[in-house]
């Protein structure tokens, strides 16, 4: 087994298709397809599902692409690992975060880490807390927000801020008197929400159990862009840890409404406890928790809480 084995296997499974991947990493498809033959007869065993719809990774080839996207990660680290050890911040950094705050984020942080920090690139990912935090766990992202109601051992993790949750509704919702609803009015508003899994969802249930109430679920929805698509759409409403909805449409919502009593989830910053942190990683995560400081405290985001 050899580098290029494990390269083209991981671009192979990101791609979807030996096709799109020969056309992305720039080798011919029948020398991948070769490659990827030689990797499963070293090992005995099918590494992916082959079909007319493209390729899916085996049970075994999931477990291979896990340990080997790792690998690779931390051999593209190697540079900056030993100029970490030279005192210079640069080289690559990635960086995850939950589609509610990257909408707003992504752009000023950009700015500022490249005026602090010129060699240093940024890689950022969005997706769930959930997601972001088995990235992380998997060596995949340097560091990540995430939002959670219980903290995990597997990853370190430095506590942010809270934030209160708020019912987002369509704008041709019919008003809410006041900036405030008492939760057990919710039990009357049909709500698309997360999956059971979710820790967003896990509090919600949470505390309509502690109001005696029930949801009264229209839908569960993967990720937060159907989410709000379904409540612009004025299907249904939903409930946000998020007092702030500057980062999308204006026009399409309602203005957020906070619930009482109130419940929270914490936005921490977390990163791996199995491997350290280049310089730059390390420059990165101070300068994200200055910048998060600074706009949770002087722009006073509606519902958030800096935690000292």
């Amino acid at each position: 087994m050899q580098y290029r084995h494990l390269y083209y296997f991981v671009k192979i499974v990101e791609a979807g298709s030996f096709s799109q991947a020969a056309r992305t990493i720039h080798v011919a498809q029948p020398a991948l397809s070769q490659q990827i033959g030689e990797l499963e007869a070293s090992l005995g065993v099918a590494l992916l599902h082959r079909s007319a719809r493209g390729i899916k990774p085996t049970a075994a080839g999931q477990r291979f692409y896990d340990e080997a996207s790792s690998i690779l990660r931390r051999y593209e680290n190697l540079p900056a690992l030993v100029h970490s050890k030279i005192g210079e911040i640069e080289g690559p950094v990635s960086l995850g975060m939950p589609a509610s705050l990257s909408t707003t984020l992504v752009g000023p942080f950009i700015e500022l880490c490249r005026a602090t920090h010129p060699k240093i690139t940024l890689r950022f990912v969005d997706g769930d807390s959930e997601f972001l935090r088995e990235e992380v766990e998997k060596s995949r992202l340097d560091l990540a927000l995430i939002f959670e109601d219980e903290f995990f051992p597997t990853v370190q993790r430095q506590p942010l801020f809270r934030q209160d949750h708020y019912l987002v509704r369509s704008k041709q919702s019919a008003p809410i008197a006041g900036s405030t609803i008492p939760i057990k009015e919710l039990s009357e508003i049909p709500l698309i929400l997360p999956g059971q899994s979710n820790a967003r969802r896990i509090v919600i249930d949470r505390a309509f159990a502690k109001a005696g109430i029930s949801v009264q679920l229209a839908a569960e929805a993967a990720n937060i862009s159907s989410e709000l698509s379904a409540v612009r759409s004025g299907a249904a409403s939903t409930i946000l840890n998020l007092g702030d909805m500057s980062g999308f449409s204006l026009a399409d919502f309602a203005e957020p409404v906070l619930i009482t009593p109130t419940f929270h989830l914490t936005c921490c910053l977390i990163w791996s406890n199995q491997f350290a942190l280049t310089l730059g990683a390390e420059g990165v995560k101070k300068l994200l928790i200055e910048f998060l400081k600074e706009q949770v405290e002087a722009s006073r985001k509606p519902g958030a809480v800096w935690l000292d």
